[in-house]
């Protein structure tokens, strides 16, 4: 859902440098800052320039004002993040406590996204835009009739989403889709360099990774308020499955000095350059194994930063969220299809005639089409609808619905909100344009809205149920078509975050994008779990018990064995029979079966054992 106001923060605590894109004139941000930054036109500071406004005066502002609206505050990496200084600390991991921010960031200086400038504190041009949203004199001619869509109907077939059905993958197999062997390989010779140019010779091997990231798996169900604890030996907390596959002292090292980029080769102008290589590997695993559908969604999501120098969740009256911004695009049922973080206008450059969200609309259409020209059908909010965008969408032949504001309509004469609210709920008005046929709809629900497509239209009128009042009475209402294929069929990406956040990655390092490591992966998991729902439909397990398999088997299978001592055994012996995640799967190379010893070219995923399909029971049961 939209924000009502946004500021976008550096996680480095440099002067502040990031956005203030407001939603609506009314918002309580948009007042305060334009309060607290008008030069005064009399006086003895006349014609000074403005005060920049902090990040404090903000918050306070948020707490003491009694507005509904729901504000959010958006973190950015630094400006300059190619520098080695931004992968020094930024303080304890494991300090979470509520909104303590370090003073550097609470008095950082406020500078609006639109200005388009690199100033501290500039914000003249912000209300100058701000000023010059009227909209000018429209060129195109509506008309009082239903939408004539030329788009060909849906046919496409996925032959690669047939072919992983027959494959028969377990869980663990559908993750390493996207973490495969040679993104398993890339992270290990990045952390290996950058441990060698701290003249630390790491020596970290694929399997340590496996058991790194199957402990930050874990971390999404089984959370301690210190990481430490998986290793203490005091019977409440300790951790036998993590403190036999990886020593703790091997564990900090490694994960002190996980890297994704060679820092000698980084890109000044991309905020995101330290993890730019490990977003495009994602986005080209994430589009090669998508399922192949009609409606897509795209929508904003946010990864919660908890570093020192960055913010936490603050909770006093509002939602105020603090974190990383990202851009995505997903299926309707929530599959990420592609992903980028956001970096404000200041390092991402819009394309003509569009604004940045409608431009990252543009990119993810892009990116779709690489897999075929194809009729798709994408959904999106206001923050991204404009009729210029839905014509930019036509034109590639691509379909798009979504929610309007008014002054993105181009001036479309449709009935004024406020006689509509006194017409009775189900009530709508609408025009198409005449030479692109583009349709917009203001709506009469529980508000009113304005929905804008270039694909469908008003008939079919369907009746929907929606309630009525605080009695939660049920009442019907007529429903124009794209008002409810809208309804139907956008939301993915809120999907994906709900699926993201029951059980997301809790462990955090002290560097700004440990938080966004631990997303992506989250977001690989998800990914995952929606493919086993298609490919294994019969047996298909829940989202928990899904990251339960891969964290187990990451963690026996890869643990050290020589680390192991007189627990080696126990080990062994215990998870062979817990019967919980055991897949038979086929080896290359054929080896002597565990039970009755003659050669097989099955094996038991978890045990790592050779074991006939025929023995499989047996072999598991005491």
């Amino acid at each position: 859902m939209l924000s009502a106001g946004r500021c976008l923060v550096p996680a480095d605590c440099t002067p502040l440098s990031g956005l203030l894109d407001s939603a609506c004139n009314d918002s309580p941000i948009s007042q305060f800052i334009m309060a607290s930054t008008s030069s005064p036109t009399s006086g003895k500071g006349a014609g000074l320039k403005p005060k920049s406004t902090r990040l404090l005066e903000v918050l306070n502002a948020l707490e003491e004002g009694g507005s509904p609206h729901r504000e959010e505050i958006f973190i950015a990496p630094p400006d300059s993040a190619a520098g080695d200084f931004t992968d020094e600390d930024s303080g304890d991991d494991d300090d979470r406590r509520g909104a303590r921010l370090p003073g550097s960031v609470l008095h950082a200086a406020v500078v609006p996204e639109d200005s388009g400038s690199g100033e501290e504190g500039h914000l003249w041009p912000w209300t100058a835009a701000r000023r010059q949203r009227a909209p000018v004199a429209s060129q195109r001619h509506w008309a009082k009739r239903d939408i004539r869509p030329d788009f060909s109907s849906w046919t496409a077939l996925d032959p690669h989403m047939e072919d992983l059905k027959s494959q028969e993958l377990s869980p663990v197999g559908l993750f390493e889709l996207f973490f495969d062997e040679g993104t398993i390989n890339f992270i290990v010779n990045e952390t290996n360099r950058y441990a060698w140019q701290k003249n630390v010779n790491l020596g970290l091997t694929a399997q340590e990774l496996k058991c790194v990231l199957g402990i930050l798996i874990l971390s999404g169900y089984i959370s301690y308020p210190r990481r430490r604890m998986f290793w203490e030996t005091s019977p409440d907390s300790h951790h036998h499955l993590v403190a036999d596959a990886i020593r703790r002292d091997r564990f900090e090292l490694i994960f002190s000095y996980l890297h994704f980029a060679d820092n000698s080769e980084l890109d000044e102008s991309d905020r995101f350059a330290k993890v730019r290589p490990l977003i495009v590997q994602m986005n080209h695993s994430f589009q090669k194994h998508a399922p192949l559908e009609e409606f897509y969604s795209f929508g904003a999501s946010t990864c919660e930063y908890f570093g020192h120098r960055g913010s936490k969740r603050r909770a006093a009256g509002k939602a105020v969220r603090l974190g990383y911004e990202v851009w995505c695009g997903t299926t309707s049922q929530g599959y990420l299809v592609w992903f980028e973080p956001a970096q404000g206008t200041r390092f991402t450059r819009p394309d003509r005639g569009l604004d940045l969200a409608g431009s990252m609309v543009v990119r993810f259409v892009d990116a779709l089409q690489e897999r075929g020209h194809l009729p798709y059908h994408i959904f999106f909010d206001k923050v991204f609808t404009s009729v210029k965008l839905m014509s930019i969408l036509k034109k590639k032949g691509v379909k798009a619905t979504g929610t309007v504001r008014e002054y993105r309509t181009e001036r479309c004469p449709l009935k004024d909100p406020k006689e509509l609210k006194k017409m009775k709920r189900g009530s709508f008005d609408y025009r198409v344009d005449e030479s692109e046929e583009i349709i917009v709809c203001r709506w009469h629900d529980s508000s009113v809205v304005d929905i804008c497509s270039n694909a469908v239209g008003i008939e079919p009128l369907v009746p929907g149920s929606r309630q009525a009042g605080t009695a939660k009475m049920r009442s019907w209402v007529q429903r124009p078509s794209l008002v409810r294929l809208f309804q139907e069929k956008a939301g993915g990406v809120s999907r994906m975050d709900q699926n993201i956040a029951k059980y997301k990655v809790k462990i955090r390092g002290m560097k700004w994008y440990s938080s966004f490591i631990g997303y992506v992966i989250d977001a690989a998991l998800s990914n995952a779990w929606q493919l086993h729902g298609i490919c294994c439909a019969d047996a298909r397990v829940d989202l928990l018990a899904f990251r339960r398999y891969v964290a187990c088997v990451y963690l026996e299978s890869n643990a050290d064995t020589s680390s192991l001592g007189r627990h080696g055994r126990r080990l062994e012996t215990e998870s062979r029979f817990d019967m919980i995640g055991h897949w038979i799967v086929h080896q290359d190379k054929r080896t002597r079966c565990a039970l009755c010893h003659s050669q097989t070219n099955t094996r038991c995923e978890k045990c790592q054992k050779g074991v006939h399909a025929k023995c499989f029971r047996e072999y598991h049961t005491r």
